[in-house]
C-alpha cells in the first residue's frame, strides 16, 4: 500500500540525512493520503537500512493499518497537524542544529535572506516549548505556523510542511543554509531584514523556480 510514497519519504530521509538535518534515527517524515491514511517512518529506526515495508500506514483514525514496528512517538503531534491543516500532506520534523539554535535566541527567525523567504514563505515563528512525543508539540505548531510552512520547536528542533514532500524538504534544507547565514551576521552585528514587499517578491519568484516535473 502506498508504495511509491514510502520510497520517497526514505529518499527524503536520506537527503535531509546527508545534509545533516538529522542524525542517527532522529526526526520524522510522513504524508497524508487523499482519504486521510497517514504514512510514516517508524520509531527510532536507522534511515540507512530502513526499507519500505518498515514504513507504516494509519488510517485517519491513528491507527495502524499496515507495518509491524512502532511508529513515530511523535505520530500524536503529526495527527493533529494534519486534522488542523487542510493544505498540508507532508511533514517533517528534523532537529537540525542552526534552525534549532535561532529558537534559543529570539521569538522569531525574521526574513534576513531570499533563501528563507523562497521555501518557507516568510519569516518563521518559535513556538513555546513543549515536550517531544505529546500532542502538545503538533498544539504548538498549528499555532505558530502563521500560514509559513516552518516552525521552530524551542529547546526541541524544527518541524516543516507542504503541500508536498518536495515543498516540506525544501523548506527544511534552505532553512537550514538560512540560519547559517543569520547566525554569521548576528554574531557580526545588527541584522537586515527584507520588507514585506522584499518577502513577497522573493516568495512569487520561487513558484517559478525548477522543472515542471522535478523529482525528489
Amino acid at each position: 500500500m502506498y508504495e511509491n510514497d514510502k520510497k520517497a519519504i526514505i529518499g527524503v530521509a536520506l537527503k535531509i540525512k546527508h545534509y545533516g538535518l538529522i542524525q542517527l534515527a532522529g526526526g520524522n517524515v510522513s504524508v497524508r493520503e487523499q482519504n486521510g491514511d497517514i504514512v510514516l517512518t517508524p520509531s527510532g529506526m536507522s534511515y540507512d537500512t530502513m526499507k519500505a515495508q518498515d514504513v507504516l500506514v494509519l488510517n485517519k483514525d491513528g491507527e495502524i493499518i499496515e507495518g509491524k514496528l512502532k511508529p513515530s512517538v511523535d505520530t500524536g503531534a503529526l495527527k493533529y497537524i494534519y486534522d488542523h491543516c487542510p493544505d498540508v500532506f507532508a511533514i517533517i520534523h528534523t532537529h537540525q542544529p542552526y534552525a534549532s539554535a535561532v529558537g534559543l535566541i529570539g521569538d522569531e527567525f525574521p526574513a534576513c535572506s531570499t533563501t528563507l523567504c523562497n521555501v518557507t514563505l516568510g519569516p518563521v515563528s518559535v513556538a513555546p516549548y513543549s515536550s517531544p512525543a505529546s500532542i502538545e508539540m503538533g498544539i504548538q505548531t498549528v499555532n505558530y505556523l502563521n500560514g509559513k510552512r516552518a516552525v521552530i520547536l524551542k529547546h526541541h528542533g524544527v518541524v516543516t510542511v507542504g503541500r508536498t514532500l518536495k515543498e516540506a524538504m525544501y523548506a527544511a534544507i534552505y532553512m537550514e543554509d538560512a540560519a547559517k547565514c543569520y547566525l554569521t551576521a548576528k554574531a557580526a552585528g545588527e541584522v537586515a531584514v527584507m520588507n514585506d514587499d522584499e518577502i513577497r517578491m522573493a516568495v512569487e519568484t520561487f513558484f517559478n523556480v525548477g522543472q515542471d516535473e522535478e523529482s525528489l
